[in-house]
């Protein structure tokens, strides 16, 4: 037994001097070695422990403040979203903004508009089916939205909107929509033209209004006539009755210009929309201070003078002396009386509209009004630059979102706030894209084309070419030879013969048509 412990110590020391000698001199010295195994482990512990603070550091990647939670805003239940939806968009309403609201609703779930041939769906003439592009007899393609402006005529909007439609539109006290028309359209409507001011027309109406020329219909009940009624017709309690009896029978909202938030939040719930869907900038807003045409771009110069009826030459706008819209009170009441069938519907769904507010409860619209007016802030200090003042339409550095020019004032804009990533900036371009532009942008995608180049001057035609209501008419030697050759921006009238957008035939119709504690709350 000793001799072999002897033997296996005699191997161990063996085995030792063997390793020592392959070691240091065949691999190195031990010390390498030691400091080679020391740097190993040092590494593949920095390794584990970076792994381990990476992850205990990494942050989620910033989400846009469309995706809050505050987007959604109080909740509505179970109810669903309405995506059958017809807007009557009303002339200086506030109906631009309510437009981009429906624009931007539509655009993000992918529904389908009836989209007007040019940018108006025949008006003034009363709306007819064919006006929509695309549209291939009742109920031949489904359409989700329409909200261009037309004359209302229910039988032909049902031929294009599906049975389940949610009707609504928006109106407004007729001495402001008359301040307002009378700046977009003095250069348009014979009867203001004529007169110095609108004062001096308020106090005799009739010196200058003669029902046969076209486009006075801006200067008398303008409200009555978009919703297809005889604008021109006699006050009388009964008229004016049986008028309100009919847009009540069409109409399941109406919405008032005045109240425009209480107005969005009444909107929202009956759509079953969320907040942000109703969330808006004030959009088609006019400067308030005096100031000149010059500056327009030009990119956009041939139509926005051919809409503002802005003569021009060598690619420059020619200036024109502002309106003046001036009122005293005695003058407020006699344009009261001169749209007495507008003032009867103003007033009689200005107490439908509070109404409806007793019904929804004072204390939540005025918590759901506040959040409502947050979430606006909140979406201008992200969206728009210097706080989201509006800005001339020169100013803007991006000709894409320049708002065309109206009228003898200027219409206002936005800029876009610089550095935002690329969902919040199209969330963002959605709120601020003006009316046109918008709807050119929703054409391209719905008829799979490319977007009109911009700055392509308005096509000319032979003949002293005037705008008239957003149309651009040839004038010849009579008033009755005038003839429809251009919508507005672009658009035109229906020739026979004449072939839609992919060689079918369109159809031309001539057919006519037949609680008093709140400030301004009428009773």
């Amino acid at each position: 037994m000793e001799s072999v412990s002897n033997q296996a110590t005699a191997d161990n020391s063996i085995s030792r001097r063997m390793l020592r000698w392959l070691v240091c001199g065949r691999l190195g010295p031990v010390w390498m070695w030691k400091a080679l195994l020391l740097f190993v482990a040092i590494a593949f512990a920095g390794q584990l422990l970076g792994v381990i603070f990476n992850k205990s550091s990494v942050q989620p990647a910033a989400r846009s403040i469309f995706s809050s939670p505050d987007a959604q805003g109080p909740s509505l239940g179970s109810c669903q979203p309405h995506n059958h939806i017809m807007f009557l968009k009303t002339h200086k309403t506030a109906s631009s903004t309510v437009l981009n609201m429906l624009y931007r609703f539509g655009e993000e779930r992918n529904l389908r508009f009836a989209l007007p041939l040019g940018y108006q769906l025949g008006y003034p003439l009363p709306f007819n089916a064919h006006r929509v592009k695309g549209y291939r007899g009742p109920r031949a393609v489904e359409f989700h939205i329409m909200g261009n402006h037309m004359r209302f005529n229910k039988p032909e909007v049902e031929k294009v909107m599906p049975a389940d439609t949610f009707y609504f539109s928006i109106i407004r006290d007729p001495v402001s929509l008359a301040e307002s028309s009378f700046a977009y359209y003095k250069e348009v409507a014979p009867a203001f033209r004529k007169a110095k001011g609108l004062g001096d027309f308020a106090d005799d109406p009739r010196k200058y209004y003669d029902p046969r020329l076209r486009n006075n219909h801006y200067a008398r009940n303008l409200l009555w006539f978009d919703f297809g009624m005889d604008h021109n017709a006699n006050f009388s309690m009964a008229l004016a009755q049986r008028g309100v009896a009919m847009v009540r029978r069409n109409f399941k909202l109406i919405l008032v210009s005045e109240y425009f938030d209480q107005s969005m939040i009444l909107l929202r719930h009956a759509l079953c929309w969320p907040l942000d869907a109703v969330v808006s900038f004030s959009l088609n807003a006019r400067q308030q201070k005096p100031s000149g045409i010059g500056g327009m771009s030009g990119s956009w110069v041939g139509k926005a003078a051919a809409v503002a009826g802005v003569s021009v030459r060598g690619g420059h706008s020619q200036a024109k002396t502002l309106p003046n819209l001036s009122l005293t009170e005695e003058q407020r009441e006699k344009l009261r009386q001169w749209n007495a069938l507008d003032w009867h519907l103003y007033k009689a769904f200005n107490q439908t509209f509070w109404e409806e507010i007793d019904r929804f409860g004072l204390s939540q619209m005025e918590q759901e009004v506040s959040l409502l007016r947050m979430r606006r802030e909140d979406l201008a200090r992200v969206c728009l630059r210097d706080g989201g003042k509006p800005v001339e339409a020169h100013r803007i550095r991006d000709k894409n979102i320049r708002p065309f020019q109206s009228g003898l004032v200027k219409i206002l804009g936005y800029e876009l706030q610089p550095g935002l990533d690329n969902t919040t900036r199209t969330a963002c371009l959605r709120m601020i894209r003006p009316e046109i532009q918008y709807k050119d942008v929703l054409d391209a995608k719905q008829f799979l084309r490319a977007p009109a180049v911009q700055g392509q001057p308005v096509q000319q035609n032979v003949g002293r070419m005037v705008a008239a209501g957003g149309y651009f008419i040839r004038q010849d030697s009579s008033r009755t030879g005038e003839r429809l050759v251009g919508g507005e921006a672009g658009g035109r009238t229906v020739d026979e013969g004449e072939r839609d957008w992919d060689g079918s035939h369109l159809m031309r119709s001539n057919q006519t048509l037949m609680r008093g504690q709140d400030k301004g709350r009428l009773r």
